[in-house]
């Protein structure tokens, strides 16, 4: 890293450092890690509830609060999965395969200290490397106009709906009602009012904060609650001794640790991967360079911490495009770019230039965020799993009534109710038919900036739609669009053939 690396984070740990930023670090790490824990409640549905109480905050402040939610999340989501064998969220599915049965076995002291521990270390060396490559994507971005922005937002839109095979064209179609939320009001171009149906409660469009309460947390919340009589109630272990690992523990952790956290972080990258493939990739990979993969799935120590470092380096890894490109890297992200929209925010390299307070800011914050949820995770965490004991029935109605209130105080309209019941019923009818919802909001966030930069475009070019192939920059990302929704195909072409050559 340059002496302008080094002097632009020195000035971040100047903003970050700043007593009430440390305190809204502090809270929403804590916060973070009990929406974590808690099935259900993930950072996406935090975030989208905590929005509407940063309207009065200064810009810096309420995304230092929101990725202080996004990472105690993420070192949170193991909770649950430790304990009760219920992953807190996708990205600790693969949490479950090892640190449930190290609880079985009467080690959970040791299976939540590993994963805080890896937690930590993943995060940490992910920061580094967001220091390190911030400023040079940052630069690249310079280059983009126009058809590149364009472009770049259909890779991103196709790399999310193609996260798998089986949900391809049920990811395409989540994308395509996300774009049809976002023609709702008058059109910027035109002065034309567009699918209002005479409302005037409309003609600004549908708040997309209306839209990731609705579908985030409203719609989680109801599917919740359908399968709450088929899971009666939770019981979870409430008292524990020594939260730590042996030494035995860490010589076998500490080099997966290390393997996976890049891995993770590269997954963070790509738009829409998440941070459930960089873990199960992660666990995958360890098994299949471990030297006893006969223990996995029967409380491997190691099989516990790769995974656990990978998802938070994804989680780090996700803001790279979010800050640098303005494409979020994750559902989560996702809800922090309309964040930064709000307050009037173009993020990209301009962010970095005009605004350093904010990029640096928030950079810097991730350490500190780092250690602060490791003190959170490691000593309080036999009094924060007490958490688990709530019973669903009693805090999933404080969830709804909390998202009410938070979407009135937007435009302190009725219509804002209906519209949170109505994309409320839609997100519990998506999850329901397993329509993934990550499309449909990173479709609302990116949807209008898309559709201008597609209009730019034809305007510059006359209406030809050479535009969109005449750089080099828009000619990889078609190719790495059509990759992304070829790529579920092909890897399972791969994998029959490999099938087929072992069976031969």
């Amino acid at each position: 890293m340059d002496t302008g690396v080094l002097s632009n984070l020195a000035f971040g740990f100047s903003v970050a450092l700043q007593p009430m930023n440390i305190l809204l670090m502090t809270l929403g790490s804590m916060l973070g890690t009990v929406l974590g824990m808690l099935p259900g409640l993930g950072p996406s549905t935090g975030i989208a509830l905590l929005l509407p109480l940063t309207f009065t905050m200064k810009p810096e402040m309420a995304l230092i609060a929101m990725c202080a939610v996004y990472y105690g999340a993420m070192f949170g989501g193991s909770r649950s999965s430790i304990l009760l064998n219920i992953p807190g969220d996708g990205a600790a599915v693969a949490s479950c395969f090892d640190g449930y049965p190290m609880a079985q076995q009467g080690r959970a002291e040791a299976a939540l200290a590993i994963s805080a521990i890896a937690s930590f270390i993943g995060g940490l060396v992910a920061s580094v490397a967001f220091v390190a490559l911030a400023l040079p994507v940052a630069r690249f971005a310079l280059r983009f106009g126009p058809p590149e922005y364009f472009v770049l937002m259909v890779f991103a839109l196709a790399a999310t709906a193609a996260i798998s095979k089986e949900v391809l064209l049920k990811g395409l179609i989540s994308m395509l009602i996300g774009l049809m939320l976002t023609t709702v009001g008058i059109d910027l171009q035109s002065g034309v009012q567009r699918f209002t149906f005479g409302s005037v409660e409309l003609l600004s469009g549908i708040d997309f904060v209306v839209v990731i309460i609705g579908v985030y947390g409203i719609g989680e919340i109801l599917k919740e609650y359908r399968t709450l009589r088929l899971k009666g109630e939770a019981h979870v272990q409430k008292t524990f001794g020594r939260i730590w690992i042996t030494r035995e523990d860490w010589r076998r952790s500490w080099l997966p640790i290390l393997r996976q956290t890049p891995i993770g972080f590269l997954i963070g990258v790509l738009p829409g991967a998440g941070g459930t493939i960089a873990a199960m990739m992660a666990y995958n990979n360890e098994k299949q360079l471990s030297k006893r993969p006969e223990e996995f799935g029967h409380g491997a120590v190691e099989g516990l911490a790769a995974p656990e470092a990978a998802n938070n380096a994804c989680s780090i890894g996700a803001m790279i495009p979010m800050f640098t490109l303005g494409v979020p890297g994750s559902g989560t992200t996702a809800v922090m770019l309309g964040a930064l929209m709000i307050y009037g925010l173009q993020p990209g390299p301009l962010l970095f230039q005009h605004n350093p307070e904010i990029a640096w800011g928030v950079i810097a914050s991730l350490f500190l965020a780092n250690v602060v949820c490791a003190f959170i995770n490691i000593p309080l965490a036999g009094l924060l799993v007490r958490v688990l004991a709530i019973p669903p029935r009693l805090l999933y109605p404080l969830v709804v009534v909390l998202a009410f209130l938070g979407v009135y105080t937007i435009n302190y309209s009725a219509m804002e109710f209906v519209l949170l019941t109505g994309l409320g019923l839609l997100g519990y009818f998506m999850k329901c038919f397993g329509i993934p919802t990550a499309p449909l909001i990173l479709a609302v966030v990116v949807g209008s900036s898309m559709e201008q930069s597609f209009r730019q475009s034809l305007m510059l070019s006359n209406g030809s739609m050479r535009i969109f192939f005449r750089s080099t920059i828009c000619l990889s990302l078609w190719a790495l669009a059509a990759l992304s929704l070829a790529w579920p195909f092909i890897s399972d072409r791969m994998k029959s053939a490999g099938t087929s050559a072992r069976k031969g």
